[in-house]
């Protein structure tokens, strides 16, 4: 029996429970993913929560996973499926031996969670970083300050394209979204989504975009950076309030409206068309 205040130790990480919420304390060392170090913790409200599964692992293990709801973490959002296994910070492996102790966890999680926890949430539920943040890039210096993103080349690591055309100031009225995309063998990057000109291609020559690979940035931090940008847009539609009446063309019509013009994450338009075009059958 799992009952509140009850903790769960795995690798890496703690994870506590309470009647609204579990808080996740990610343990600092060097088999520790670097980027939960720098999350540090993350309180999860169950209402951001869609499920939990148990599964074995290997090497006799046991895993342990939350299910986020699309839509209810910024992080995720802006990770929008890119994270290893190993990195994801709603994960957690345990003994072999503790397998009855994780699914009287998970049990006592899921008979806490909501009739609506299998729908897109409506905003975000899960807190990001509070600004400032600030971010080096490979080519760049990126600062929030909750207002606005600044970029400040770095004049090694900058374009001639970025470098001629100097420090850029972002105001958030201007954005449209966040996209990063982690470096894999090609490098990565974070961009802003601007909602009136579109960005050059090669993120290299963007001046909406910061540009960073495994040794060149911090890569660890880009995330939870994106998050906070990410989570702090106005204007971003929530997904409950997309309308249900109307024809099915109608509804997809008006979704695509709503993505087109940035106020929908490619999650949130997914998931939607996918139930919508379910409802139309």
């Amino acid at each position: 029996m799992c009952r509140m205040g009850d903790v769960l130790a795995g690798n890496h990480a703690v994870w506590e429970f309470d009647s609204g919420s579990v808080l996740i304390r990610f343990a600092r060392g060097i088999r520790t993913p670097r980027l939960w170090h720098a999350l540090g913790s993350r309180r999860i409200p169950l209402e951001a929560v869609s499920g939990l599964t148990v599964t074995a692992g290997k090497r006799n293990t046991v895993v342990l996973r939350a299910l986020p709801r699309p839509g209810a973490d910024p992080l995720m959002e802006a990770a929008d499926g890119q994270l290893r296994e190993s990195c994801d910070p709603y994960r957690l492996v345990l003994p072999g031996d503790r397998a009855a102790r994780a699914e009287a966890f998970a049990d006592a999680l899921r008979a806490r969670l909501g009739p609506d926890a299998a729908e897109p949430a409506g905003e975000f539920l899960v807190g990001a970083a509070q600004p400032p943040v600030q971010l080096k890039a490979y080519d760049a210096r990126v600062g929030f300050d909750g207002s606005a993103v600044t970029f400040q080349w770095s004049r090694t690591g900058a374009t001639g394209t970025k470098w001629k055309a100097g420090d850029q100031r972002y105001p958030l009225a201007a954005l449209a979204g966040v996209e990063w995309v982690s470096p894999g063998g090609s490098g990565g990057h974070l961009r802003l989504l601007l909602r009136d000109a579109p960005g050059d291609p090669r993120p290299d020559h963007d001046l909406a975009a910061a540009v960073f690979g495994v040794g060149c940035g911090a890569v660890h931090e880009s995330l939870p950076f994106a998050a906070a940008v990410l989570a702090a847009l106005p204007g971003r539609t929530p997904v409950a309030s997309v309308p249900r009446a109307g024809s099915g063309d109608d509804r997809l019509r008006h979704l695509s409206e709503l993505y087109g013009a940035g106020l929908l994450t490619d999650a949130e338009y997914a998931a939607l068309r996918e139930r919508f075009a379910a409802e139309s059958r």
